[in-house]
């Protein structure tokens, strides 16, 4: 059942997302060759737990970190550890706070030093399919046109979007109805109004779509070892152009 969210709610959402933002800077600003992910955890429930929030991952379905750290092949749900990033890396990081009971969820890869221009080509083309996505979530629209933007611009750049894993609704709880693929036809699927929430999140293979779940049970990797990217916001649906809640 998909909810519509109410001024009180939307304000604890914008500031869930808010948090959310400014510890992906932040993060973003410590993303360097010789950092582990584990200390990039460490830094980010830290600051989620300082600024009022509680990390949104740790414990989720059994998920044992705040932050998902996927590094290079690793599409999403990477477990932080002692694993030092080197440079020409791509890290993909995705948090979630909850505030007041509501949670705000984004996601943005970094380069790790100096990457590829194969490398930064994929983080821009995936930004940009986000932000093709958002465009179109405005009320009348149909979630399939959001889902038709990300595919069109994705695969006009020769890259693949990933199929097992979409976005979602979101809310009191981080994945609510409706699914949000990243692939799909406009025009189809649940019409967009005003006061909805749903998080928009292209995750995006240089290769083949497919992937695989590594035996940790959390880790999805690209089936032939392509690079992968991932960014996401969490969107609110207005009377007219969509919100970005996840922005400082």
């Amino acid at each position: 059942m998909i909810t519509l969210k109410s001024a009180r709610e939307v304000s604890f959402m914008r500031e869930a997302g808010r948090i959310v933002a400014m510890a992906l800077q932040e993060l973003g600003r410590r993303v360097a060759p010789g950092v582990t992910t584990g200390e990039l955890n460490q830094f980010a429930d830290e600051f989620l737990r300082r600024a009022g929030a509680e990390p949104a991952f740790l414990g989720y379905q059994g998920f044992p970190a705040s932050i998902c750290a996927s590094v290079n092949e690793e599409v999403v749900h990477g477990i932080p550890g002692l694993r030092e990033l080197e440079n020409g890396d791509i890290i993909s990081i995705d948090i979630g706070s909850v505030y007041h009971g509501y949670v705000g969820d984004a996601a943005m890869t970094f380069p790790v030093g100096e990457i590829s221009a194969g490398a930064s080509r994929l983080l821009q083309v995936t930004e940009q399919s986000l932000f093709k996505g958002i465009k179109q979530a405005v009320p009348g629209n149909r979630i399939g046109d959001i889902s038709a933007a990300v595919q069109q611009h994705v695969e006009s750049h020769g890259y693949k979007v990933v199929r097992d894993f979409v976005g979602h609704g979101i809310g009191s709880h981080m994945h609510e109805d409706p699914q949000v693929p990243n692939f799909g036809k406009a025009g189809m699927g649940p019409r967009l109004q005003a006061g909805m929430t749903i998080a928009i999140e292209p995750m995006v293979n240089v290769g083949t779509y497919e992937v695989m779940v590594m035996p940790n049970g959390w880790t999805a990797v690209t089936r032939d070892h392509s690079l992968s990217a991932h960014y996401e916001h969490t969107i609110l649906i207005t009377g007219g152009q969509p919100e970005i809640l996840t922005k400082i």
